[in-house]
């Protein structure tokens, strides 16, 4: 198979891109590589990067969604699911009551609202 292209960062959306860099930065261990008013860029250290870009009005997702749309969600692998969460929800993120999946993986909401995964660490 022929590979066209790779991936070089993900742009999201943000109502506080400095703030949600930084959040994003703390969970991955990833450097803040740009952060102003405006846009906000964390960078692991094999080069994939994040950006956060200011959308005025923004307005997260409800959680859950009874109508289905969602804009995305950023699944994060960890050693420890009950670790992270408290690690996380201390950095700013808040655990919703609405829990799917029957315990296979934990879903937080970061300081914005936008909802993301805590899914345990597959042994390699």
């Amino acid at each position: 198979m022929t590979t066209h292209a790779d991936l070089a960062m993900v742009n999201l959306d943000s109502s506080d891109p400095a703030a949600h860099a930084a959040f994003y930065g703390h969970a991955l261990g990833w450097e803040i590589t740009h952060s102003e008013a405006e846009y906000a860029m964390i960078t692991s250290s094999g080069g994939t990067s994040i950006g956060f870009g200011l959308v005025p009005g923004y307005a997260p997702p409800a959680w859950p969604d009874p109508t289905g749309v969602k804009r995305y969600h950023l699944d994060l692998t960890v050693d420890d699911v009950s670790a992270a969460e408290r690690d996380l929800v201390a950095a700013g993120a808040t655990r919703p009551a609405h829990q799917p999946g029957g315990g296979g993986w934990t879903v937080l909401l970061d300081p914005i609202g936008q909802p993301f995964c805590l899914c345990p660490r597959r042994p390699e």
